[in-house]
């Protein structure tokens, strides 16, 4: 079978639409279509029905996009692992995920130690936990940095879960608003107060702290990402639930400040079992120095 065509039945799958997989394979739409009616003939099984928004993958089609999705991975692998190959030697790039507040200082500051003793060249991929998770079982991670934070981590056997440490949350204030530069404060005092989120992780850690106070928080406005938040909390739109570890890389228009029995998340290194990266090890060595020297600003070793 060509790889080509499982990469198109793969995208298809991904984006839900037979035209936006011919757009960004830049193929026409019925060269798209005609693949994985090939692709079916070949398997003799119906792979995709279609509905109003598009297509979707049957039954059929799901199990054979998982395995596709392994098979696909794997051929990447190889030829990464082939052009990594100089003078006879092979010299392995070192990929790291991080979720954002994880990547905006700490997994640098580690690296950074790592290239004193280590010459490797690296790359930096923030996302969420579980889609790092994801990308650490595919091998397209070496190393990931993610959190436990609801729903909670993903039990593997394929990945190695090392425990870097407790992270305690701070709420970010606008710089001129009363309780900036005051603290530790409670739940209770910010009752009244619009909150700004942007993922379901965070806001669910929100909530548990105010139930714990017994009062409820206003999750009136939802930012794509971390910087967008941070936007709302600095144009005194509302105030932000943020981990401690990001409290060095904040804009200086936001002011963060302590909390009374704050809700905390642990931090954890995810690594593959299979095929580790020789500098896997030397890299969590430096995650735990960085991560133990920010104990004053949410980072408990």
């Amino acid at each position: 079978m060509d790889l080509t065509v499982w990469r198109t039945f793969v995208s298809v799958c991904r984006l839900g639409s037979l035209s936006a997989a011919a757009a960004e394979l830049h193929h026409t739409q019925s060269a798209v279509s005609r693949q994985v009616a090939g692709l079916e003939q070949q398997l003799g099984v119906v792979l995709v029905e279609r509905h109003a928004r598009g297509v979707r993958p049957t039954a059929a089609g799901e199990v054979f996009r998982r395995h596709a999705l392994v098979v696909l991975n794997e051929a990447d692998r190889a030829v990464r692992a082939v052009c990594d190959v100089r003078d006879g030697v092979r010299v392995r790039p070192l990929a790291v995920g991080a979720t954002p507040s994880l990547a905006a200082g700490i997994v640098p500051e580690a690296i950074g130690g790592l290239l004193e003793s280590e010459s490797v060249r690296w790359s930096l991929l923030p996302g969420l936990s579980a889609q790092l998770h994801d990308r650490v079982v595919a091998g397209d991670l070496d190393v990931a940095v993610v959190t436990d934070a609801p729903p909670g981590p993903v039990q593997d056997v394929r990945v190695e879960r090392r425990l870097l440490g407790l992270d305690e949350m701070v709420v970010v204030l606008p710089a001129g608003h009363p309780l900036a530069g005051r603290g530790p404060v409670g739940m209770r005092a910010l009752a009244g107060e619009v909150w700004a989120e942007d993922n379901d992780g965070s806001a669910a850690l929100l909530r548990q702290w105010a139930a714990r106070a017994g009062v409820g928080a206003r999750i009136d406005l939802a930012a794509a990402d971390l910087p967008g938040k941070l936007a709302l909390v600095a144009t005194g739109h509302a105030v932000a639930l943020v981990p401690g570890v990001l409290v060095r890389a904040l804009r200086s228009d936001v002011v963060a400040v302590a909390l009374v029995d704050p809700p905390v998340r642990g931090v954890h290194v995810l690594t593959p079992r299979r095929d580790p990266h020789p500098c896997a090890g030397v890299l969590f060595e430096r995650l735990v120095e960085v991560f133990g020297g920010r104990a004053g600003t949410g980072g408990r070793g």
